[in-house]
C-alpha cells in the first residue's frame, strides 16, 4: 500500500465527504461501577444524531436505513416537521404567501423541550402536523419513549445552535436541486393534496431562496456530508459502522470522566483499518501507527496544566496565550510502549523517558522485571506509554509502581491506541484520578484475553519480529 492508501480507502465508491466528527461527551459525576457491566441505576444519556438537508433530499430515507441497520439499538426518529406552528386564521387566508421553509415557521422552543425530556429518560408526546389544514392538533399525538439513539431530522435542524449543541453527530444529505424539485412535486401532489402549479409557485417564491439563505449555510456544521442521499448505501454503511463504534465509546466516556477518546474522523478510521489489516506491510503499519500515536500524544498533552503567558508579536501587538507544562516525563512499558517514544520526543523537545518491563505469564501472572525512571519523577507529570490496554493488569502494575515512586495519581496520563472495555473498567475504578487517552474503544477480549478486533501483537508488527 502506498502513502495514499487511506484516501483511496475512504473515497472508493462511497463519495461520502468528511468534515470532522465532534464526539466529545459531557462529563458526568464519578460513580461507582462494576468492572464488567454498566450499573442499571446509571441513566444512560441517548446518542443524538442530526440529519439535515434540503426538502426532498432523501433525509427520511437515510434515517430509515440507519434505523434499520441499528435494529439492535432502541432508536427513535423525531421530525422537525412535527413542530410547525399552527397557522392563525389570518395566515390561513394568505397561506400561499406563507414560507414553510423559514426558521420562524417552526416551534423550536417546543422541539428543545421534547429533546431535553427524552434526554432525561422521560416519555414524550409529539404532534403530527396536518399539511392540509395547517394545524398540529388534528391527529392523535405520537407517544415516544426514551431510547438509546435519537435521530433529529429536518431541513433546518442545524439552524439553531441550541439544537446543534445537543447532537453527538451531524449528517447533511446533499442532493442535486433538480432531483429535489422532482421529488417535491411527486410528494406534495400525492401526500399533501396540492396541484403542480401551486408546488412550482411555492418553490420559486420560497423554497429555493430559503435553501440558499438558511439551509445550505448549515452544511458547514455537518460532521458528514452524504451525496445522493438514500441511494448512497456505501456511505450509509460506513456511517452506521462509525455510529456503532461511537455508541460503545459514548457509554464508557459517560461512566468515567477520566477517559478521553480522541475526536474520530474517517481519516482516523481509515488509518485504523490499515493497521488492523493482517496483510498490511511492516512499512505501512509503522507509518500509519506513528501517525495515530502522534495524534494520541498531542491530545494527551492537551490535558496537562498550563500557565497564562503574554508575548509580544513581530507586529508589536500583545498576544495572550499559555505556556507549556515544564515538569513532565514519559514512561514506556517495554516493549510495545517504546513505539510511542519518538512521537513524544517530537512533541516535547529533550523530554526524559523512563522504562518499565513487565513479564507476562497468562492473564494474572504479571511480574515486574525492570524499571529505570527519572530520579525526580515524583515532581513531574508522567505520560505512561503503552499502545494496547487489554485486561488492564499490566497497566495496574505500572501505575502502582509510579505511585510507589511518589507520583501523584492525578499527575499520570495513560496514553494508548486502543482500549478494551474490561481494561478501562479495571484501571479507571482502581485509579479514578488518572486520565486515559485512547483513539478507539474495542469490542472486548476473547477467551485468550486478546483484544478483539485488535491488531495482533503490536510490538512484533511494529518492530518486525513477527513470524512472517
Amino acid at each position: 500500500m502506498g502513502s495514499n492508501a487511506v484516501d483511496d480507502l475512504i473515497e472508493a465508491s462511497s463519495g461520502v465527504h468528511y468534515s470532522g466528527f465532534h464526539m466529545e461527551q459531557p462529563r458526568t459525576p464519578e460513580i461507582e461501577q462494576p468492572t464488567t457491566s454498566i450499573d442499571d441505576s446509571f441513566h444512560k444519556q441517548p446518542f443524538i444524531i442530526g440529519v439535515a438537508g434540503g426538502a426532498a433530499s432523501g433525509k427520511t430515507t437515510v434515517c430509515d436505513l440507519i434505523i434499520e441497520q441499528l435494529r439492535d439499538q432502541r432508536v427513535v426518529l423525531v421530525n422537525q416537521d412535527s413542530f410547525y406552528h399552527t397557522l392563525t386564521p389570518e395566515e390561513l387566508t394568505k397561506v400561499h404567501e406563507y414560507n414553510f421553509d423559514h426558521p420562524d415557521a417552526f416551534d423550536t422552543e417546543k422541539l428543545l423541550r421534547v429533546v431535553e425530556e427524552l434526554k432525561q429518560g422521560q416519555a414524550v408526546d409529539i404532534p403530527k402536523y396536518d399539511f392540509k389544514s395547517y394545524k398540529n392538533d388534528v391527529f392523535p399525538l405520537r407517544r415516544v419513549n426514551p431510547s438509546d439513539v435519537i435521530i433529529l431530522e429536518g431541513i433546518l435542524i442545524f439552524h439553531d445552535p441550541r439544537v446543534r449543541d445537543l447532537m453527538n453527530m451531524k449528517i447533511f444529505v446533499d442532493t442535486d436541486a433538480d432531483v429535489r424539485l422532482a421529488r417535491r412535486i411527486r410528494r406534495d401532489t400525492a401526500e399533501k393534496g396540492r396541484d403542480i402549479s401551486m408546488v412550482l409557485d411555492q418553490y420559486s417564491k420560497f423554497v429555493k431562496a430559503a435553501f440558499d439563505d438558511f439551509i445550505l449555510p448549515t452544511k458547514k456544521y455537518a460532521d458528514v456530508i452524504i451525496p445522493r442521499g438514500g441511494d448512497n448505501h456505501v456511505a450509509i454503511d460506513l456511517i452506521v459502522q462509525h455510529i456503532r463504534t461511537k455508541l460503545g465509546q459514548h457509554d464508557l466516556c459517560k461512566i468515567y470522566p477520566n477517559l478521553y477518546v480522541i475526536q474520530s474522523t474517517f481519516q482516523i478510521r481509515g488509518m485504523h483499518t490499515l493497521i488492523r489489516d493482517g496483510h498490511t506491510t511492516k512499512h505501512d503499519f509503522v507509518f500509519y501507527a506513528d501517525r495515530l500515536i502522534r495524534l494520541v500524544v498531542e491530545h494527551g498533552l492537551g490535558h496537562l496544566p498550563f500557565t497564562e503567558k503574554q508575548v509580544l508579536t513581530p507586529t508589536g501587538s500583545v498576544y495572550s496565550g499559555v505556556d507549556f507544562c515544564k515538569r513532565l516525563c514519559g514512561v514506556s512499558v517495554i516493549r510495545s510502549g517504546e513505539s510511542m517514544e519518538n512521537a513524544l520526543r517530537a512533541c516535547c523537545k529533550g523530554i526524559k523517558i523512563g522504562k518499565i518491563l513487565i513479564h507476562r505469564e497468562g492473564d494474572n501472572g504479571q511480574q515486574l522485571i525492570y524499571e529505570k525512571l527519572p530520579l525526580d519523577i515524583a515532581e513531574r507529570h508522567v505520560l505512561l506509554l503503552d499502545p494496547i490496554l487489554g485486561t488492564g493488569n499490566s497497566a495496574v502494575q505500572a501505575i502502582s509502581l509510579l505511585l510507589k515512586k511518589g507520583v501523584p495519581e492525578s499527575n499520570i496520563l495513560f496514553l494508548n491506541l486502543i482500549s478494551a472495555p474490561q481494561g478501562v473498567h479495571v484501571v479507571c475504578k482502581r485509579f479514578p484520578r488518572i486520565k486515559i487517552v485512547t483513539s478507539e474503544i474495542e469490542i472486548g477480549l476473547n477467551d485468550d484475553f486478546r483484544v478483539i478486533p485488535g491488531m495482533g501483537e503490536f510490538g512484533d508488527r511494529y518492530f518486525g519480529t513477527d513470524d512472517d
